[in-house]
């Protein structure tokens, strides 16, 4: 994988890593909101490995992508990004899209349709998610906007969110959604703009959009669902099934919301799986 960049709606830099070969079906790694690209850093190997190219982009205002001026961190801003990044492709790509990832994944996918997008995969994503996991995220987004004095404390209050998955010996991933300033404490790596109320959409404009978008994906879709998630609920996925005819759902048990970190063997085999008869690997093999 290497550094690429794109430029993306508004004239926003974009970085991005990518690899695989250049004609290969590509597949498009789209992380959550408060993440970075190396939220998918072993998802995106393995696939390269299998013969696709790979591009994992930061999302405006994350990681080491622009921060928008004027704060648009709505989902059109979103779009409108991964819509520039597709226009510089030579084949329709498959998105893949984890929560604010996912919710952008799907609304280019219904309102641009198969000549823009392959196929489409969810990660723990609905138009109407659970209101009270969603304002845990939130919660635990504003809470250290002051920064930290340590990794360890960094360590400290990611597991107090997410308390199911296992502690890491090594805090090295942590510092790839990390910087240090002048003053020596670590921040996240995002525009605290992005968590601001004024600066997002609207839930009931987000859910009625996207709810439509889903009515108009007719590619391949997948839903991967994160068995303890408080974002997604059963009863949330199989709505979305209904509103998506065709799309399959696969739990991962042990998930929580962040289901490719806190699981990542079984969401990595549910991804390849979902493309080996979607995009068929005799397609890479040729490429």
């Amino acid at each position: 994988m290497h550094t690429v960049h794109y430029t993306g709606g508004d004239g926003l830099r974009l970085a991005a890593a990518s690899g695989g070969e250049p004609g290969a079906p590509p597949v498009i790694l789209l992380h959550g909101g408060g993440q970075t690209r190396h939220a998918w850093a072993r998802a995106a190997r393995e696939l390269v490995a299998e013969g696709y190219r790979v591009i994992c982009p930061d999302a405006r205002g994350h990681g080491d992508s622009a921060w928008s001026p004027d704060g648009n961190y709505r989902l059109d801003g979103f779009a409108a990004d991964l819509r520039c990044i597709i226009a510089t492709l030579d084949q329709p790509p498959v998105l893949v899209g984890a929560s604010l990832g996912g919710g952008t994944a799907l609304l280019v996918a219904g309102e641009d349709g198969p000549a823009a997008v392959r196929a489409l995969v969810l990660v723990d994503v609905v138009p109407r998610p659970e209101r009270a996991g969603v304002l845990n995220v939130f919660r635990f987004m504003g809470e250290r906007l002051n920064g930290f004095a340590s990794l360890d404390e960094v360590a400290e209050a990611v597991a107090a969110y997410n308390p199911h998955r296992a502690r890491q010996d090594s805090r090295a991933g942590l510092m790839k959604n990390l910087r240090r300033r002048e003053d020596g404490r670590l921040y996240w790596h995002w525009d605290p703009k992005f968590i601001r109320p004024e600066y997002r959409l609207d839930p009931e404009e987000y859910a009625t959009r996207l709810e439509a978008a889903a009515r108009k994906v007719h590619v391949p879709s997948l839903l991967v669902r994160g068995g303890l998630s408080d974002i997604v609920s059963v009863e949330a996925a199989l709505e979305l099934q209904r509103t998506l005819p065709g799309c399959e759902l696969v739990d991962v048990a042990g998930a929580g919301h962040m289901v490719a970190g806190d699981r990542n063997d079984a969401f990595n085999q549910a991804i390849r799986e979902f493309l080996r008869r979607h995009v068929p690997r005799s397609s890479t093999a040729a490429a």
